[in-house]
């Protein structure tokens, strides 16, 4: 535990110390924030409620989704697609700490660093210039807060089975930049697939996406009653379940085949 706690600490000053991506970080985020702030404000401006979901509640619902988008920034694919690229795989994974285990405490470095440097200033610019993103109701505060972490797992061990596709494709830079905007797209993190036609909805939310971003989200905003939200919750976490088994199996296979044929 003392070696990934030690990644851990190093990778908090070495994201701190980049200064330049912060502020790019920050701004690029503020921009979409604010477009699509304006975006559901002219949507909203002909009808009080859409989708069930009021002009209000839709701009707590961006302001948070942009404050999680902070929260779900993943390393890992690059990592894993580094580590294969410079041959040096197979004894990353002869260290006496797990390769993967290293990476998980690489990304909750950077989160933690980011968490200061990147979701306070989002959170006072959204606050000072679209409005203050209060919870609908408090009591779903600690659904709200398992939910985001149950949304980090996810999103980790799907961006660590991606990066695994660098085992036999290698380069996979373009493909992780698809992964990304794609999987904002059906997460509900810019527009919520209650918006979109009943079929690809439900689609949608028989896959883990939305158990990323919306479902958090719809807790925040109080979209929906307990149940439907417990309801949510016990489908994120059956995900959680899988996603891990699944991530479990692939990396041991991986292991095997790079320490047999050498990385």
């Amino acid at each position: 535990m003392k070696k990934y706690m030690y990644i851990l600490k190093t990778q908090i000053i070495k994201t701190m110390t980049y200064e330049f991506n912060v502020y790019g970080n920050i701004i690029m985020q503020t921009i979409i924030m604010i477009t699509s702030a304006y975006f559901w404000k002219a949507l909203y401006r002909k009808q009080e409620t859409v989708g069930g979901v009021d002009a209000d509640s839709m701009l707590t619902y961006i302001i948070i989704s942009s404050l999680l988008s902070v929260l779900l920034i993943t390393n890992v694919e690059k990592r894993i697609e580094q580590s294969v690229i410079k041959g040096t795989v197979a004894t990353d994974m002869m260290r006496p700490i797990n390769i993967f285990g290293g990476y998980f405490a690489e990304d909750i470095g950077s989160i933690i660093a980011l968490f200061f440097q990147n979701m306070v200033p989002i959170f006072i610019i959204g606050s000072l210039f679209i409005k203050v993103p209060k919870m609908a109701d408090i009591s779903t505060l600690p659904l709200f807060i398992i939910s985001v972490v149950e949304s980090f797992l996810i999103n980790w061990l799907i961006a660590a089975l991606f990066g695994m596709i660098a085992f036999t494709a290698i380069n996979i830079d373009a493909l992780i930049q698809v992964k990304k905007h794609l999987l904002r797209l059906l997460s509900g993190s810019i527009i919520p697939v209650w918006f979109f036609p009943e079929k690809v909805a439900n689609v949608l939310e028989a896959l883990p996406f939305v158990y990323i971003y919306q479902l958090p989200l719809s807790i925040y905003i109080g979209k929906g009653d307990r149940a439907e939200q417990l309801r949510g919750m016990g489908i994120q976490f059956v995900w959680l379940v899988i996603l891990a088994a699944l991530f479990l199996y692939v990396q041991k296979r991986a292991t095997r085949k790079v320490m047999v044929q050498g990385g």
